[in-house]
Order: C-alpha cells, then structure tokens, then sequence
C-alpha cells in the first residue's frame, strides 16, 4: 500500500484508489476515482486482469500504466479457475461458545427476537393482516406484554394464479413454512382467504387449532369477511401474547445462533474491508459451533471454486456445481447473462466484471470448509458453513435465510443499502468509512477503518461482538429506523396463471 493506493496481491496488476487521484498523483496518467482500479504496469490486449491473485476479465484494448482500468477497456473473461473439489478442505480448530442471551423455543432453538407473526398465504389476506396488527398497537397490546418485541405482518404478492404443485408452489411452501416455525417468533397466527392455490391445510399439514397452541389460522371467507376477521384476529393475538409474554431471554451457547450473510451495493472496497471481516466472524462462529449461510448464487459466478475447493466432500462441491449448472441454464432460457449481474451502483463503486463482484463476495465465507448446499428456504440441518442457493436480490435471499433459519442478517454494503428483514435483526457493515460517517443512522459497523489499519483479525473480534449483542437484544440501526414491513420478497419461479 502506498499512501493513496492499495495492492491487494503481488501478482496484481492494478491497484485499488483509496481516494480519488489526479493527473501526476500516485503514478496516474489521468483521473482515477475513489475505489476505482489503476494499472500498475502497462497491459497488453487481450492480457488477463488480475485482482486478489485472481482474474477478473481481459483487457479490450492496450493499457497503459497509471490507465483507469474498468469497463470502457476491460471486459469479462470466459475462462474460469478450474474446480478440484473438496482437496482442501481443512475443519477450523474448535473453540469454546460465546455466550448470548436469547429465547429457548419448545423445539429446542434459540431465538434473538421474540415477535408474533401474523402470516398470509395469499396476496388477498395481505391488508387484513396489517389491519389486525394496527387494531392490536392501538389498543397497547406491546405496553401491556413487555417481553413481545412485536406484532408482525407478512404480506406479499402471491399465493394465487399458480400452479398447486412443482417447483414454485413447492418454493412459496417451504417459505411460508419455514416463516410459521421460525425461532424468532414466539406465536403465529396464520390468514388465508379461503379460496386461493397456497391453502392453509397444506401450511399447517393437519395441524388442528387450539385455545392454547403458538400458532393459529383462519380465512377470510369462514369469518365472515374483513371487519369480523379482524375482530377475530385480533382476539387470537391477544391470547397469543399472554403466552408469547412468558418466554424470556435466557443464556444460550453461540453454537445455537445461525448467520445469513449478504452484501449489497458492494462497492470497490467490499471485497477487502467489509467482507473478509464478515468472514473472519463467520469463522469465529463457525468455531464455536454455530452456522453461517452464505447466498447469492449469482454472485459467487465465477468464484465458485473457492468453495468447492473447500467442500466437506465430493457430493457438497458437486452440488454447488449443479446449482451454477442450473442458473447458467436459467438465464439462458431467458436470454439474460450472469456477467450482466454488477449493477450501475456497483460499476460506479468501482466492479467491472461477475469475476470481480464475485471474488469479493466470496470472502464472506471466511477459511472454513463448506458443510452444506440446501435449496432456497429449505431448513438448515447442518452446522457450519453452508450454502442456500437464491438470486443475488438482496430481499428475495435474505427472505430464503430467514425461511431456512437465519436468527441474524449481516449485510455488508460499499453503496448504502437500506433494509430491514422481520423477525431477524439485520446488521449493517459499511465498506468505507465515508459511507459510515455519510449514512450513519444506517450503519452498524464501520470497516472502512481496515485502510487506516485495523487487522481484519480485529475487525472480525467486533463484528462478531455487536452480533452477539444484537442477538441478545440490542437494536440494529435497520430496527430503529422501522425497516421490516416490506422486504419479504419469494423468489417467484414458474408460470403466472
């Protein structure tokens, strides 16, 4: 590192920009924006880019030293690393369990939030669920149960004109399911209409309600329509409360806790700030028994074989692969392409190419072997490092964590994303400590301060703090500011009917 620039790997051929820099400044032959990459030697055409030690695309014309190096000379490269899978994988030394205060479940989970959900299985029970949840603040409810942390609607937009069997109905099921038995909710009282595809028998599977269970359903139409629904709504949740009331925090091992993973509005400085921190915390609870879920398939593109070189076994890498196989092919059917992933942010923050988004993306992974590869929102069976296949939009994955058992989000952003994800806390990393000082009744956490030289060792310690922090009640910023009501977003596959 110069005092201006920064070269991530000896083999590299550009720099990183760690302000903007003009003509003459650090070797520049012309303007070079913040986080933005400069040559450092003269590139022939054709030649690989190299960052991290790794290729990030081609150059499309001549370069020469000092050159601003991004998309108007350098394009993706079509070849990509060469999979060995699972030749090194080498578990991390175990370590004893933090502790954290969090609310033991009858199934023997552990949540950090303590919410009542109401749940909607079709677009058309949407507003009543909200209607109940207001009814149920204005009459104080939340003064009157101390211990609930709130009262939750999750509406969305589908649920109906769908088919009622293949993989989007089998999808919008398993989130659904995986919400009605998260661990952050204490209760959950389930709305249908009554005449949609997504049923409420196929949710509950034979379930039956009673006076005292944590979880009750109703539709519309067996009501009698909106206003007694939410009469009697809202005598469910009430019941609902003087139960969820009783749970209380109580120690847990971090073991229990379960981590999704994401970044968003990644930036030139994600990939070796704010996520490699992410990762180091990853590894810490990884460690001490606890599970982190990294995501976004189409934002390991290219990267993939950092993971799988590190898979668990041949069946976990190959999986992977089957997954990549299957997005290649998906795109392709839509006439789409995975290199047009980095978006207009993401290029003004400094990416160029899926190779180089990816690379940074990846580090959230931290060093510890992959454990798992599970399907959007299926539920987590397995300790350490997994992998839950989604799109790279940030709510419709964080929703398929959530679904599969997320009890935190840590989400790191070089941009500024804005989000939060009922009932899990969400955690914000900030990239470069502009954007921490810029958006700082968003941002949880400052990485940016690696630059001025903060170990990532160190930075990890804190990230892995403030989520054990958060887990045992402490209010992420997302939480403060509201956020929540409108990020459950499903990942929608298949024919709209």
């Amino acid at each position: 590192m110069t005092s201006r620039t920064l070269k991530l790997h000896v083999d590299d051929n550009v720099s990183i920009a760690l302000e903007p820099l003009g003509l003459g400044e650090e070797g520049a032959v012309e303007a070079i924006p913040k986080s933005h990459k400069i040559a450092t030697r003269d590139i022939s055409v054709g030649e690989n880019i190299l960052r991290y030690g790794q290729v990030i695309g081609k150059a499309d014309h001549s370069i020469r030293a000092g050159e601003h190096v991004h998309d108007h000379n350098m394009s993706m490269q079509a070849r990509r690393a060469e999979n060995r899978i699972a030749e090194n994988s080498i578990p991390l030394p175990a370590m004893q369990p933090a502790v954290f205060q969090g609310y033991h479940r009858i199934d023997g989970r552990v949540g950090t939030r303590n919410y009542i959900g109401i749940l909607t299985t079709v677009n058309c029970s949407g507003s009543v669920a909200q209607f109940i949840a207001r009814e149920a603040e204005k009459l104080g409810l939340l003064e009157r149960f101390p211990n609930v942390d709130g009262i939750v609607p999750i509406a969305h937009g589908t649920g109906c004109g769908m088919s009622n069997r293949g993989e989007g109905y089998e999808l919008l099921q398993r989130t659904l399911s995986g919400y009605a038995r998260h661990p952050n909710f204490g209760g959950v009282l389930l709305i249908g209409l009554g005449c949609e595809v997504m049923q409420l028998a196929d949710l509950v599977e034979g379930k039956s309600i009673t006076s005292d269970g944590l979880l009750r359903y109703m539709t519309i139409q067996h009501a009698g329509g909106t206003r007694r629904t939410v009469e009697a709504g809202l005598k469910q949740v009430q019941s609902l409360a003087e139960q969820v009331d009783a749970f209380k925090r109580a120690p847990a091992p971090a073991s229990e806790l379960v981590l999704g993973m994401q970044c968003g509005g990644s930036d030139g400085y994600s990939g070796f700030t704010a996520n490699p921190a992410l990762g180091v915390a990853s590894d810490l609870l990884v460690r001490q028994g606890g599970t982190s879920i990294l995501s976004e398939t189409s934002e390991i593109y290219g990267a993939e074989h950092l993971l799988i070189n590190r898979a668990a076994s041949r069946e976990v890498g190959q999986a992977l692969l089957d997954k990549l196989k299957w997005w290649e092919e998906y795109c392709a059917k839509h006439g789409a392409e995975l290199d047009n992933n980095p978006s207009p942010g993401n290029k003004r923050g400094g990416l160029t190419t899926i190779l180089e988004k990816s690379l940074g993306a990846v580090a959230k992974a931290g060093q510890a072997p992959l454990s798992g590869v599970f399907d959007y929102a299926a539920k987590i069976d397995a300790k350490g490092l997994v992998f839950m296949d989604s799109p790279g939009y940030d709510p419709c994955s964080v929703t398929g964590q959530v679904a599969s058992g997320a009890t935190l989000i840590a989400f790191t952003t070089g941009r500024g994303s804005v989000s939060g994800y009922f009932p899990t806390p969400c955690i914000k990393l900030a990239s470069n400590s502009d954007l921490f000082e810029r958006m700082s009744d968003d941002m949880d956490v400052n990485c940016g301060d690696i630059v001025d030289g903060v170990t990532l060792d160190e930075k990890g310690k804190e990230v892995l703090a403030k989520i054990l922090s958060v887990a045992s009640g402490e209010k992420t910023k997302s939480e403060a500011q509201g956020y929540g009501n409108v990020e459950f977003v499903p990942w929608l596959l298949g024919a709209i009917l």
